[in-house]
């Protein structure tokens, strides 16, 4: 192991012996009050794990040392998940790349749609036999309020309190898919794996790392087969510049990945938290840009 290695690998490991104390505090709270925990006091405790969770990325000395493609992969490999159990109350941490998705807003920029990224996806999706009225639907809830009502669809004809401004979360696009399906007659979209596919937040800055790129974000941005995606997924955390990426590609294959904005170090976490006690639950999901030690675009479920 390198020097650089065996310090990566020691970061983690004082990364998760910091978690677990703050977390064994808050667990011990929990602990106290068994007897009169009520849905309220489930709330309180899951936010103070949440804000907990959050103190530490934001002033752990460590994660200043995350600033290479190679320190990176090593601390996501070795906190990928980290288990908690205290008196009933079980807490599951999971932290990811946050940029190993297409983000879904992309494909609308500046109120206009962008027609290669459009098209790259319609042809992702013509492999699942979804018709382009989908993308069509996609681009409304992007779009923006428009005051002469000139969408692709009538889908705010149905729901007309649903956000439009941006595509913000896994739910949002569920409400664009049932509105699909039930205007098409046809379930081709159950077999899309929207869960590694699709990003959700605001377009501005967001760029996708290919160490950490989703076999179906492969297979949208160079239209290729399914086989060929593992191929490239399986070299993720191995490219340490841009170079390590592009000379795997055919000259077709550049040119296609060219129309989306790519790096190989991207340093955002995605963080997801579940938190269950009896018949109580919450599941928290949240950003963490690493350079400038702020979260974004959370979500929170009770």
């Amino acid at each position: 192991m390198s020097k650089r290695s065996a310090i990566a690998l020691l970061i983690t490991v004082f990364f998760i012996i910091a978690i677990s104390v703050s977390l064994g505090i808050a667990l011990k709270q929990v602990k106290d009050a068994s007897f009169e925990v009520q849905r309220e006091h489930f709330i309180l405790q899951s936010a103070q794990i949440l804000d907990d969770i959050n103190t530490i990325l934001k002033s752990s000395p460590m994660l200043d040392q995350v600033n290479s493609p190679e320190s990176f992969f090593l601390f996501l490999s070795e906190v990928s998940f980290i288990p908690f159990q205290s008196s009933g109350l079980k807490v599951g941490i999971e932290i990811t790349s946050a940029r190993s998705k297409v983000n879904i807003n992309t494909l609308h920029d500046a109120n206009i749609s962008n027609p290669q990224k459009t098209q790259a996806l319609e042809r992702y999706l013509s492999f699942y036999g979804v018709s382009d009225v989908y993308v069509d639907i996609l681009l409304d809830g992007m779009s923006g309020i428009k005051a002469d009502n000139t969408y692709n669809s009538a889908i705010f004809n149905e729901n007309p309190t649903l956000f439009r401004e941006y595509i913000s979360s896994q739910t949002q696009l569920e409400v664009l898919n049932k509105f699909y399906v039930q205007h098409t007659h046809e379930n081709s979209l159950a077999k899309v794996d929207f869960e590694n596919l699709f990003a959700f937040s605001k377009p501005q800055s967001y760029v996708i790392d290919l160490n950490y790129a989703t076999k179906e974000s492969w297979r949208l941005m160079l239209g290729c087969d399914e086989l060929r995606a593992e191929e490239l997924t399986l070299g993720g955390g191995t490219y340490l510049k841009p170079e390590d990426v592009t000379a795997l590609l055919s000259s077709d294959e550049l040119a296609a990945l060219e129309r989306f904005e790519t790096s190989i170090f991207e340093p955002y976490l995605d963080v997801k938290v579940e938190i269950s006690q009896n018949d109580q639950s919450a599941f928290i999901r949240f950003e963490y840009d690493i350079k400038t030690k702020k979260g974004t675009n959370f979500v929170y479920e009770i």
